[in-house]
């Protein structure tokens, strides 16, 4: 998942068009349509730019950083007095109607971005009221309201509940809560891809492995959103069989799948149509957040480590929501965001929209640093910031896959 939703994205909007933020920079604005001077990135924001700016104003508050004024505004701008938000709305003074389509994964980031940065109490609960109102009898979320039930889109939910302090297993429909679709999506560890989870099933009712829906699925069965941390290792290092297995063994089966999957090359592989044999930058990235939550240290570091060297153009060239991925790929290892392979991707996402501030001075003396080495002291800062104050929505403990 460059963008963790890019399979819900393609399943509801049926174009590859709509993932095309997910893999490379995008189409460039219309030269008559001004971007909005809040909104990170300089690439058309009609398919990602909710996603886009949520995801950097978590990695910027993850760092410890207070992002700027205008960019939390222009977030809390786009949502529709639903309490729903789209991908994106040009004019977002215009009411919201039927023409705008609404979805579940930009809300649900929107909520978790906007719970990190403080002082939209009202428009995160009016963002949570609309999201339960449209779960799934099978207790689930579709990217769509009212659409199928997918991982993916289940769990960025489930990660929004838990950073509002919500349990996701008291939120249900018809008896049922998202943990239940989590566990009808794992593979029984018998069958072909065992452990990992599928985006949705076919029409035949079969399920096939997806890396993307797995590592999105992992953190939502852990209960947590975009933030985390290193977990405690898996009672299992293999899939372990369960008939119906709670949300911890969900979690350690995907985890193994990961792990299997990542450990020869250390890293995924693009399920893209036409992108045989080329490397899936953001879902490696989701992994390493996965496997770092669910106790793999070892592995997450080894996928990390691939990211590292080999990461850098695909970020460069893909925006915000590619750094704020690896940011949250180095926190959940504990590494240092401030020197990737040589290049600050702190820096490096900064640059891309209004400048956020630290406490005191810390910003200003790290963006004046000729490399990235010097910035480990207010990595470091950041962090003892974050787990001080209680900011990021999900410090205590998931991220967009191609089906």
């Amino acid at each position: 998942m460059n963008v963790r939703r890019s399979a819900a994205v393609l399943a509801a909007v049926g174009v590859l068009a709509a993932a095309a933020p997910a893999t490379a920079a995008g189409p460039s604005p219309s030269p008559k349509a001004a971007l909005p001077s809040g909104l990170y990135g300089t690439s058309d924001p009609a398919y990602d730019g909710v996603w886009r700016q949520s995801l950097t104003l978590i990695a910027q508050r993850t760092l410890g950083y207070r992002p700027a004024a205008q960019a939390v505004d222009w977030l809390a701008g786009q949502q529709c007095a639903s309490g729903a938000f789209a991908a994106f709305r040009a004019d977002p003074a215009k009411a919201c109607d039927s023409k705008v389509m609404v979805d579940t994964n930009n809300t649900a980031a929107a909520v978790q971005a906007l719970q990190a940065t403080g002082g939209h109490h009202d428009a995160v609960g009016k963002a949570v009221t609309w999201l339960k109102s449209v779960q799934n009898k099978d207790g689930g979320w579709g990217y769509s309201p009212g659409g199928a039930s997918d991982t993916n889109s289940t769990s960025v939910v489930v990660g929004t509940l838990a950073a509002v302090g919500t349990d996701p297993a008291d939120v249900r429909k018809a008896s049922k809560s998202p943990y239940d679709l989590l566990a009808a999506m794992a593979i029984p560890c018998d069958q072909d891809g065992g452990g990992a989870l599928a985006f949705q099933p076919d029409k035949k009712g079969k399920l096939a492995a997806n890396a993307d829906a797995t590592a999105a699925g992992v953190l939502g069965a852990l209960g947590k959103g975009f933030v985390a941390e290193a977990g405690k290792a898996p009672a299992q290092e293999a899939c372990a069989k369960a008939g119906h297995p709670t949300p911890a063994q969900v979690a350690d089966n995907a985890g193994a799948y990961l792990a299997a999957a990542v450990a020869k090359t250390g890293h995924l592989q693009s399920a893209l149509p036409g992108a045989e044999d080329q490397p899936d930058y953001g879902n490696t990235a989701d992994t390493v957040v996965a496997l770092a939550a669910d106790g793999r240290a070892e592995q997450a570091k080894k996928a990390y480590g691939w990211l590292e060297k080999n990461a850098g153009k695909w970020a460069a060239q893909s925006g915000p929501a590619a750094y704020a991925q690896l940011i949250l790929a180095a926190h959940a290892v504990g590494a240092q965001p401030g020197d990737f392979g040589g290049t600050s991707l702190v820096r490096s996402l900064n640059a891309l929209g209004p400048l956020p501030q630290m406490a005191a001075t810390g910003y200003q003396q790290e963006t004046k640093s000729d490399g990235g080495s010097g910035f480990g002291v207010w990595w470091f800062v950041g962090v003892c910031l974050v787990a001080g104050i209680g900011v990021g929505f999900l410090l205590s403990g998931r991220k967009k896959r191609q089906p």
